[in-house]
């Protein structure tokens, strides 16, 4: 027997309500409640219930004794950064991207590339379709077993027969429980699913991939509820224009939340950026204006960039702001500092600031190449190819100190830079190396320095 009834799940936060309104009461989003009919079925609970039979005892936390979890080394060294030294067993992770960005072909080639028992589950694609991936990838693996199926019931049956160590889900809003006569892809359907699928990896200490489709505003479809129950959020991104692909850490309950891992997309598949630094930058035959090199820090890894920045006189009315990688908020912010605290009029002109490759990275210490560049552009004065910027700028125009500067001084100097600009406040060691440090306290005495 089944009892249909029409619920309102709210997107954000998955909670229920019997009547629609315009603001969640759980977590206060407004228009977030939609309207689904539900069919729970009052026969036998099947997968609902503890799928060992046993019943949880409590336990003193005194006598709980705590073993040091072994992590099983990915053979990916991006994938085993961003996850925080490897795989925990019994872990949910769950992975999201827009549509051909490569989140299906990464977690393939990592499947064909375990040497454990790995179960593919495509809800998405035939099992011919995931075979001529698989040879374009060009890695055997007799481990790795493919499931087509779609209905969740049968997934778990046919995981304790094969008994993998691994499960991809290729992808969460294709599967369906028997339990729910929703639609598959609904609020109601991605969290029961998701929450059999977290109880059967921890109960049977097998780890579980996640493939999660996202919205037009960039956020994981389905409820918000799906990110708070797994224990690891990765976001895989990138330009369409550009081979490369970030692989960003939201959320990790194992590990660091700022780590990021570069993908180089080919033909065969998805190729490991052993030195990010190189490929980001640009190489030339001659200097130009409005270009500067930026050591920004991504987790625990230096990288260098090229910030590019083009200063020319509005020709409308209102002058344009415009940014590619870097926050258009802060963009503005700058500029204000520049005409407040250093006298240069910039109220007139049009200005574009962009970070080559298509990567987009947050760091603070972007400032001080920025408006280097800004200046550069604005002048017409190049900037020395060999020098670097590492640096945050404060609303009264200070310099401000940024983390581990000797390791971005470290990496400019690995990349034959000769001169790295930071703040006065930096407390750097005494370096062995060829590379000058320069120090400044404010903007406008880097800019007398550097422009005369």
């Amino acid at each position: 027997m089944a009892k249909s009834k029409t619920v309102f799940f709210c997107g954000e936060c998955g909670a229920e309500s019997s009547k629609w309104a315009g603001k969640c009461n759980a977590c206060g989003a407004w228009n977030s409640l939609k309207e689904e009919v539900v069919s729970i079925k009052t026969g036998p609970s099947g997968w609902t219930k503890s799928t060992t039979g046993e019943k949880s005892i409590p336990q003193n936390v005194k006598e709980i004794t705590s073993e040091k979890t072994e992590r099983v080394a990915m053979p990916d060294d991006e994938l085993n950064l961003v996850l925080g030294g490897g795989l925990v067993p019994g872990s949910l992770v769950l992975l999201g991207g827009e549509p051909g960005i490569g989140k299906s072909t990464l977690l393939l080639q990592i499947a064909l590339k375990l040497k454990l028992p790995v179960a593919y589950v495509s809800g998405e694609e035939s099992a011919e379709q995931v075979k001529l991936r698989a040879d374009r990838i060009g890695i055997d693996n007799e481990q790795c077993m493919v499931i087509t199926e779609t209905r969740l019931e049968a997934v778990l049956q046919t995981m304790q027969t094969l008994k993998p160590e691994v499960v991809i889900i290729d992808s969460i809003q294709t599967l369906y429980s028997d339990l729910l006569e929703a639609t598959p892809g609904s609020v109601s359907q991605i969290r029961e699913c998701a929450g059999q699928l977290l109880r059967f990896a921890k109960e049977n200490q097998v780890s579980v991939f996640l493939i999660g489709h996202i919205t037009k505003d960039g956020s994981i479809a389905g409820p918000k509820i799906l990110e708070h129950m797994v224990d690891t959020v990765l976001q895989f991104e990138g330009d369409r224009n550009y081979h490369f692909r970030l692989l960003r850490t939201l959320k990790n309950r194992f590990g660091s939340t700022h780590e990021m891992g570069i993908y180089e997309m080919s033909g065969s598949g998805l190729s490991t950026v052993k030195n990010p630094s190189q490929v980001f930058l640009v190489e030339r035959d001659e200097d130009i204006s409005g270009v500067a090199i930026a050591v920004a820090m991504e987790g625990v890894r230096p990288i260098l960039l090229e910030t590019q920045s083009l200063v020319s006189t509005a020709v409308y009315g209102t002058p344009q702001r415009s940014c590619t990688g870097f926050d258009l908020r802060r963009l503005n912010m700058l500029l204000a500092v520049l005409e407040k605290r250093c006298g240069f009029r910039l109220g007139a002109q049009d200005v574009f600031i962009n970070l080559a490759g298509g990567i987009r990275i947050e760091d603070p210490a972007l400032d001080l190449a920025a408006v280097a560049a800004i200046m550069s552009s604005y002048q017409g004065i190049c900037i020395p190819s060999k020098t670097v910027f590492s640096g945050e700028i404060g609303l009264s125009g200070e310099i401000r100190a940024v983390q581990r500067a000797e390791q971005r001084i470290s990496e400019a100097e690995k990349l034959g830079f000769e001169e790295i600009i930071v703040s006065k406040y930096c407390k750097i060691p005494a370096l062995k190396g060829k590379i000058k440090v320069r120090q400044f306290s404010r903007v406008d005495e880097m800019f007398s320095w550097l422009f005369g």
